[in-house]
């Protein structure tokens, strides 16, 4: 056990000194590392005792540089000054004269320790010793040093040239010079740092894994099928993968490696590693590395996913039934979504009824729709005669009567039960005979929509995203009693508005919101223990999880009330503690604070 005395601030070196750099482990993360450090001027040792390895980083310095040269970023000059800076050894004392050690060996804390005590007797007293995990104990890892004041941890993320994050991680025995140093070199690397306490996952892992692990649990209860799950994600959120496509590249060995420390600190269900990432680990099929995991893949270390005995066999996963015709839509509803969904449907060619609680509330919705086009217009996005004959081809009404003739109706009301089964029991009076009923409810059961009418066998879900003319995916909710060919009917028609399907059960939440909001929610919780602030939460997962907003933003975008009203869904569906609404979100909706509609959530806004 190392000294546990206070930390001797004078030992530990400024960023000015880290000019030599060692790094032991050279496989992706550390070869990317090493890259990043050598561009930017530093001198950099790569350690590893696998021979092959060092040869790999080699040539994959050799041709990240040879590829800035050409895209002409460096010159050939400083291309072979980088190459020179960079030196390789196979064992640790080669690190003797490092002012800086970062180690990037596998997530193994038996390997990490054994690493430390050897750099202990061989690096100077003022050197500072970095680990790169995301999963492991930073904190007994200083503990077991010689001098635990000059232990932190520095998270890069994958791709390490690329990606703009780093975490610098302190633990109640780093010295504040010592994390000053790390964080000034990386500002001076070109990163975003940002610095955090020593937990499992930290700011970004903290919250991304969760979240992927509930995808994997959702992928092994059958709900959805691995496209359709990442589909969602990605078009429903905007994210850069999918959660399964990423837990094959992040590999699903190290994922629940992840996942087991974090569970062991929270004892949050949430957190506890579905079963089938250790199926699959122990099975070898780790993900890309391994060339097969959650999907297959050309060959090992390939990106390339090629057919397995999962992947659907057309586009139609029905497959089993022919749909109903469909030519004119009704859509029921005056607000923002309803009127999106009417211009994506009289954009394709159908002929669209838009009916609202009275005639002018109508026509306010149609001219909204026409606002809507004219931009569309103005960037060059649709043809002046495109505009005009969707215009045309939009019927306002004051009424549900004009519902008699569609072939497809589709409801966009508030989303209050008792006024969509309301809504539900008038379609059913005035809807001919054979028409598809549709709910775009984003959280409650559709089920009870289907109950409301004579005809529950017509009835099933189309959750549209905001804005619905932008956002490509639908999420296509089937309960047990939606008929074959209603569902065939559906995906048949967005096919025909050029949006994605993806199927899924009638359970709260479907795909997108039952992933989504407990990860928003694990993030106020992060705020409301005093881990992290928003600022830096929403910078770790833009800048390390490629996130096009960060979950601050983004309830405050969403409403912090309607956030609190889905958590609530959520927790009451699934009965898990850990998705009981943060208190923190519970307070700011009961103070009035509900994002920027009210001008203040988790930041302050101006008024309009």
């Amino acid at each position: 056990m190392g000294p546990q005395s206070t930390p001797d601030l004078s030992t530990v070196r400024s960023a000015l000194s880290l000019s030599t750099v060692a790094v032991v482990g050279l496989g992706t993360m550390g070869t990317g590392i090493a890259q990043v450090l050598t561009r930017a001027g530093r001198t950099v040792i790569g350690i590893d005792t696998d021979e092959s390895a060092i040869r790999r980083a080699r040539a994959a310095l050799e041709t990240a540089t040879a590829r800035a040269v050409q895209r002409e970023r460096i010159t050939e000059r400083e291309r072979q000054d980088a190459l020179s800076r960079f030196r390789t050894a196979g064992d640790l004392r080669a690190a003797a004269d490092a002012d800086l050690v970062i180690e990037v060996v596998p997530e193994d804390y038996d390997l990490k320790r054994e690493i430390f005590a050897a750099l202990d007797g061989i690096v100077r007293p003022d050197t500072i010793l970095a680990t790169g995990t995301n999963a492991l104990s930073v904190t007994r890892l200083a503990a077991d040093s010689q001098r635990p004041e000059r232990v932190l941890g520095v998270h890069f993320f994958n791709p390490a040239p690329a990606m703009k994050l780093v975490e610098v991680v302190s633990s109640v025995l780093t010295a504040p010079t010592a994390v000053a140093a790390v964080t000034d070199l990386a500002r001076e690397l070109g990163k975003d740092p940002i610095a955090v306490g020593d937990r499992p996952g930290f700011v970004a892992d903290g919250l991304l894994f969760g979240y992927l692990n509930q995808a994997a649990a959702m992928y092994e209860s059958r709900y959805a099928t691995r496209e359709d799950i990442d589909a969602a994600m990605r078009l429903g959120c905007g994210l850069p993968m999918g959660p399964l496509a990423l837990l094959d590249l992040i590999g699903v060995d190290t994922a629940r490696t992840v996942l087991e420390a974090m569970y062991a600190e929270s004892r949050d269900r949430l957190h506890a590693p579905a079963p089938i990432l250790g199926q699959l680990a122990d099975a070898g099929l780790t993900g890309r590395k391994a060339g097969r995991g959650f999907y297959t893949y050309e060959a090992p270390g390939s990106a390339t996913v090629v057919p397995d005995d999962l992947t659907p066999a057309g586009t139609d996963a029905d497959g089993r039934a022919a749909g109903r015709p469909v030519r004119s839509v009704g859509v029921a509803g005056s607000g923002t979504m309803a009127s999106g969904i009417a211009e994506v449907f009289a954009k394709a060619g159908f002929a669209v009824v838009l009916a609202a609680r009275s005639q002018e509330k109508a026509e306010r919705a149609k001219a909204r729709i026409a606002a809507s086009l004219g931009r569309s217009v103005d960037k060059g996005r649709l043809t002046a005669e495109a505009r005009d004959a969707a215009l045309a081809a939009i019927t306002p009404s004051g009424s549900l009567d004009a519902f008699a003739d569609v072939d497809l109706a589709v409801e966009a009301v508030a989303e209050e039960l008792a006024v969509k089964q309301q809504l539900f029991r008038t379609l059913d009076t005035v809807c001919k005979p054979g028409a598809v009923l549709a709910t775009t409810t984003s959280s409650l059961p559709v089920v009870a929509c289907a109950r409301a009418t004579s005809r529950p066998q017509d009835v099933i879900g189309m959750h549209f995203f905001n804005p619905a003319p932008a956002m490509k995916l639908v999420e296509v909710v089937r309960t047990v009693l939606t008929a074959d060919d209603v569902h065939a009917t559906v995906r048949a028609v967005c096919a025909k508005v050029r949006k994605h399907p993806v199927d899924c059960g009638d359970r709260a939440g479907f795909i997108v919101n039952a992933l989504l909001f407990p990860y928003l929610n694990n993030a106020v919780k992060m705020v409301q223990e005093h881990y992290a602030s928003p600022d830096d939460i929403d910078a770790a997962m833009k800048l390390g999880g490629g996130y096009p907003m960060g979950p601050f933003e983004l309830l405050d975008v969403v409403g912090l009330d309607v956030s609190l009203a889905i958590e609530k869904v959520l927790h009451a569906a699934f009965r898990d503690p850990g998705l009981a609404p943060a208190p923190l979100l519970e307070h700011l909706v009961a103070a009035g604070c509900l994002g920027r509609k009210t001008g203040r959530g988790f930041r302050e806004y101006a008024r309009r």
